[in-house]
């Protein structure tokens, strides 16, 4: 691997993080616990008063269970995908929420996209495919999302398959 400021490092024609997409934030996710604790508690104490009082446990192992599921969503948020183009290669980097990370390198070349659609949904699918071999990418985005980023990864292989430019200077 080259240090950063090496000079014979290629520019990126196209870089990409891709995270998962999490609509409820810190403070969102405090609120939709509070409710849901508070809720509970209300109902519990109703039960209480009720005599029904074994039913308070099923309600905190309720509001347990959703705070653990949130958790392990937001753990799962962790994992990204890195895509970066250059005129020699198209690096591939996906890493998992556990940290596990695999890479693989392509020659932009010879590299191609396969799109998977639906008529209804958009796209479904995208896969770059080189040597036989295909390896899905952009698993998290939106089906009008991946099409944006594969009209931005399509330009960029086409960059690099036309190679370095040259302009005379005068």
């Amino acid at each position: 691997m080259m240090p950063d400021n090496d000079p014979r490092r290629e520019p990126p024609l196209f870089s990409a993080i891709i995270t998962p997409h999490r609509s409820l934030g810190r403070t969102g996710f405090l609120v939709v616990m509070g409710l849901i604790g508070g809720i509970s508690f209300v109902g519990g104490v109703l039960f209480f008063i009720l005599g029904a009082w074994p039913v308070i446990g099923f309600l905190g192992i309720d509001v347990v269970l959703v705070y653990w599921a949130f958790r392990a969503n937001y753990r799962a948020a962790a994992a990204f995908e890195e895509v970066t183009v250059t005129p020699s290669e198209l690096r591939v980097r996906k890493v998992s929420h556990r940290g596990k990370v695999a890479e693989w390198t392509l020659n932009p070349v010879w590299t191609r996209l396969d799109r998977e659609t639906h008529e209804d949904y958009g796209l479904l699918r995208l896969f770059l495919v080189s040597r036989g071999r295909r390896l899905a990418v952009a698993g998290f985005l939106a089906p009008e999302e991946r099409e944006s980023f594969a009209k931005a990864l399509s330009a960029a292989l086409g960059e690099a398959r036309r190679g370095p430019t040259r302009t005379a200077v005068f």
